[in-house]
């Protein structure tokens, strides 16, 4: 794809392209949304629900305007017919996915769902976020992105939040717009970190579904642009 992979407009520093890639909060929220409807495809509209297995940065690729597509289909599976949402896997291939973005229940190497492409999903939502890795070694202490970005959510906010998007709100206020759209974005950020929460529960059926997903980042997305229209899009 043209522009590559999100993990590269996220973590650019480590290919040295410092200051050359930057997503916006819109521009965030609209490649989420890209992936959201591309897994409810994948999950709900072809002839069996097919279970990607790996979703993080790297497997999401941007053409040429920006749009997300989902990519890499070495660990998906499709359901037995009559299986809605999960199985247990036939297959000796043990461990599924990429440590950090692979839910908890996937561990013993034998369920294959929906619910666990759902969960990556919401990892990567605090990903893009934070613009930390799951696997860095800043949560080891509290087990976890996830229970790191829960525990700040109602205290520091603030100080979990990508400094790029951080630059964005004080921007913000700098320009004619003030603090009203500042707030706006914040609160946007809030509604996503929100979102990744209730999508990576540790209990599987708890998790959103596909749809939920995409209805509540449109409620998401109109919120951050003051109802003015559908977006960037």
């Amino acid at each position: 794809m043209p522009n590559g992979s999100l993990e590269e407009w996220l973590h650019h520093d480590a290919n040295n392209q410092s200051g050359e890639k930057h997503l916006n909060i819109l521009q965030r929220v609209d490649i989420l949304v890209d992936v959201a409807y591309a897994l409810d495809y994948l999950h709900s509209h072809g002839a069996a629900p097919i279970v990607h297995s790996d979703l993080k940065p790297s497997n999401v690729l941007l053409d040429a305007d920006m749009v997300a597509h989902v990519g890499d289909f070495g660990l998906a599976r499709f359901l037995a017919e009559g299986c809605s949402s999960s199985q247990l896997a036939t297959s000796s291939m043990g461990f599924r996915g990429t440590i950090g973005y692979a839910p908890p229940e996937y561990g013993a190497g034998n369920i294959v769902s929906t619910h666990g492409d759902v969960y990556s999903y919401g990892i990567l939502v605090l990903e893009i976020i934070t613009g930390r890795r799951p696997t860095d070694n800043t949560f080891e202490s509290v087990s976890g992105i996830r229970n790191y970005v829960e525990m700040a959510l109602n205290s520091n906010v603030m100080g979990i939040i990508n400094m790029e998007l951080i630059e964005e709100l004080e921007n913000d206020c700098a320009t004619v717009y003030g603090p009203s759209s500042s707030n706006r974005r914040l609160d946007s950020l809030i509604s996503l970190l929100k979102l990744a929460l209730l999508c990576s529960l540790v209990t599987p059926s708890t998790r959103m579904a596909t749809k939920e997903i995409i209805k509540e980042l449109h409620i998401i997305k109109n919120a951050l642009i003051g109802n003015r229209g559908e977006g960037s899009r």
